[in-house]
């Protein structure tokens, strides 16, 4: 509401409280398979981070008090930054085995050197070789959420702290893709535990239909090529109608190398087929020229660039030929010498509950997007190249796969949750960067713009998924520079910020104007959350509890 002549502001159980102890910011309570998470690169060392696993003591259930048990957690350190009284830079493990080569690659580890942190890594729960059960058992896997591994992570953070000497140290949390959201969430529900985070493409609002990410691939190839969306789609929709008739299925199994003869004996068996061979475009595009050969990472060649060049050279055959010869040059690129398309073998091992099972990582993963997230990248957008795998699919593997009871009202049910616990786009929380890049599918589920200056966004054009957690490179694109610069700078400045204003569910509307002693202080509050004030070199925070304001 604008504020016109005789506003009225009302202070509804309203305090003020002025006191010499810190204070906690504001809490708002507010891929699938192809989500591969956090991946890191790099074309030079920095430091000397060694490699040796170390290991943690955890609980199993953070949430029950009565449950004893305990696990062994993995982690790594690199102190060779380290100077007395510096920060600790915790990176946070995701879907997948914590890489070691994180200790001596990557961007965070330039801005320990420059800030003298100690850098740590802590794995995800059920994760690599983090194994808090004897298997993954769906009975054992519902200890495997995002809160018990913010949990895992206030735990460690607390133990680390006090037999290290690092109670009074400055932590900043950093992740990217789900990790980046764990990051975020860290600095949100444990403010008192962690002073900043980056949060690289991290996806912070859970949806179950997320057809978005489809989009942002066509938009991605159209950038490369405006024919390039329009042929994949055309050969999309010739595979489709060819799935129709039996009768194609042999050329069909040679034409894309499969491992086995076709078997189409549900509607499950063709979406799993057409997903997989749109699975070539969407991880070229959310990985596209992201720096990541230094964690051994194959087929970073394999660029946007290629995929349209292929699907534009006509000399190979129609659309679906050239489609298909995408799908052979991924093979030879990965050195495999067929494709497994059978949804009956992907059941097969997505069931087994071993640590040693061929799906394991993914079997984790689906699980987390059928009880927390969703991220069902679906083909129900018409604004989007693909064909044939709609979010009834997505949905019933995790039936299939865990248990009947998992359905699309109890996914929804487990979204809505989600976004109420951590807050989606609305996050309230305070010195949380958020960058993103442009061609990254995954940017549509995140921040791209500023929040607020406490919660700023950096929407780099022209780059894919975590592209600014990667090391620099000569052919870096500008704007990717300036993007690591500026993240810097934002660490910079807030590691200096000791002081701290914490509040509760307030509301500023556009109080802009005007003479009122009050108006003036509450203009250089215009945000919700946790904000720094210097006051004669000592620290007062402040604390508005229960305030609201109406303006009439």
């Amino acid at each position: 509401m604008a504020l016109r002549g005789g506003t009225e502001i009302k202070f509804l159980l309203g305090v003020l409280i002025i006191a010499s102890v810190s204070l906690i910011s504001c809490n708002a309570y507010l891929k699938n398979v192809r989500h591969s998470g956090l991946r890191f690169n790099a074309e030079h060392v920095v430091g000397n981070g060694s490699a040796e696993e170390q290991w943690f003591t955890q609980r199993l259930d953070h949430f029950n008090g009565a449950d004893t048990r305990i696990w062994k957690q993995r982690y790594f350190v690199n102190d060779s930054f380290y100077r007395s009284g510096g920060p600790v830079f915790l990176m946070i493990g995701g879907e997948g085995p914590a890489n070691p080569a994180w200790m001596q690659f990557g961007t965070w580890l330039t801005y320990a050197q420059k800030l003298g942190a100690l850098c740590l890594m802590l794995e995800h729960r059920f994760y690599g070789k983090s194994h808090p059960t004897e298997d993954m058992s769906t009975s054992n896997l519902r200890y495997l959420s995002s809160r018990q591994a913010l949990a895992d992570l206030a735990h460690f953070r607390t133990v680390v702290a006090e037999e290290r000497g690092l109670t009074n140290s400055k932590w900043v949390a950093f992740g990217g893709s789900y990790p980046g959201s764990l990051a975020a969430w860290f600095r949100l529900k444990y403010p008192q535990l962690v002073h900043a985070a980056v949060a690289t493409s991290a996806p912070v609002h859970a949806v179950v239909n997320f057809p978005e990410y489809l989009e942002v691939v066509r938009r991605s190839l159209a950038a490369e090529n405006l024919d390039c969306p329009l042929l994949v789609k055309k050969a999309s929709d010739t595979l489709l109608e060819r799935l129709k008739d039996p009768k194609t299925f042999d050329n069909i199994t040679k034409d894309f190398s499969l491992c086995e003869k076709l078997q189409i004996q549900t509607d499950m068996d063709t979406a799993y087929f057409l997903e997989t061979l749109a699975g070539n475009f969407m991880d070229v595009v959310q990985y596209n020229q992201d720096n990541r050969e230094f964690e051994g990472v194959v087929g970073t060649n394999i660029t946007i660039k290629v995929l349209c060049g292929v699907m534009s050279d006509a000399s190979l055959g129609d659309p679906y030929d050239r489609y298909a010869a995408v799908a052979r040059l991924m093979l030879k690129t990965f050195s495999q010498k067929c494709l497994e398309a059978s949804y009956t073998n992907y059941l097969r091992d997505m069931r087994n509950t071993s640590w040693s099972s061929p799906a394991s990582g993914g079997r984790q993963w689906v699980y987390q997007t059928c009880t927390e997230f969703g991220f069902y990248q679906s083909t129900n957008s018409p604004n989007q190249p693909f064909s044939g795998f709609p979010l009834p699919y997505h949905v019933k593997q995790c039936g299939d796969i865990y248990d009947p009871s998992l359905t699309g009202s109890t996914i929804a049910d487990a979204v809505v949750q989600t976004n109420e616990y951590y807050g989606g786009y609305n996050i309230c929380a305070t010195r949380i960067v958020f960058p993103n890049g442009s061609i990254d599918p995954w940017h549509a589920l995140g921040i791209t713009r500023d929040i607020n200056d406490e919660l700023p966004a950096v929407f780099i054009q022209g780059t894919a998924h975590c592209a600014n957690m990667y090391p620099s490179r000569n052919q870096d694109l500008p704007q990717l520079t300036m993007a690591r610069d500026h993240v810097y700078l934002l660490l910079q400045k807030w590691l200096k910020q000791t002081y701290r204003v914490c509040f509760a569910e307030v509301s500023f509307n556009a109080l802009k104007k005007g003479n009122n002693s009050w108006t003036k202080i509450i203009s250089s509050l215009s945000f919700l959350g946790e904000r720094t004030f210097p006051h004669s070199q000592k620290e007062y925070p402040l604390l508005f509890l229960g305030v609201q304001l109406v303006v009439s």
